[in-house]
């Protein structure tokens, strides 16, 4: 896909923990989602077959995302983040606008089930650990 803007962030689940003394308690981690959203040019029908063999067929598919950031300006570096076990949520089948001057986007929202950092930037000085 020809991606125009992309994120992907975690939201960490938890819950309500008492502590002897401590009236307000505490908070524990019990886990965690993964959601994403991305803009793309629609330009593309590999992801409309799939959504439509969904459809008929009742079975699901998961991919995975590869995105990494890049800037040869300075020293960091790369980064590159896997997401792995990515499944839309919902599915533009079809689209037009008669205003449009020439490109169409369509956003996408997903949710994936496990995360890599092949690649990482280089530290920055003064913030070395």
């Amino acid at each position: 896909m020809n991606a125009i803007k992309f994120e992907a962030k975690i939201k960490k689940k938890k819950t309500k923990i008492p502590i002897l003394g401590k009236p307000g308690g505490g908070n524990r981690t019990v886990g965690w989602e993964g959601t994403g959203t991305m803009t793309v040019h629609f330009n593309t029908s590999i992801l409309r077959k799939m959504e439509l063999e969904y459809m008929n067929t009742g079975k699901d598919f998961y991919f995975d995302i590869t995105v990494t950031n890049e800037d040869p300006t300075n020293q960091l570096g790369r980064q590159t983040i896997k997401l792995l076990g990515c499944n839309t949520d919902e599915a533009l089948l079809t689209k037009f606008d008669a205003s449009s001057e020439g490109t169409i986007e369509e956003d996408i929202s997903f949710t994936f089930e496990d995360a890599q950092m092949p690649e990482e930037f280089a530290q920055l000085v003064g913030l070395e650990g």
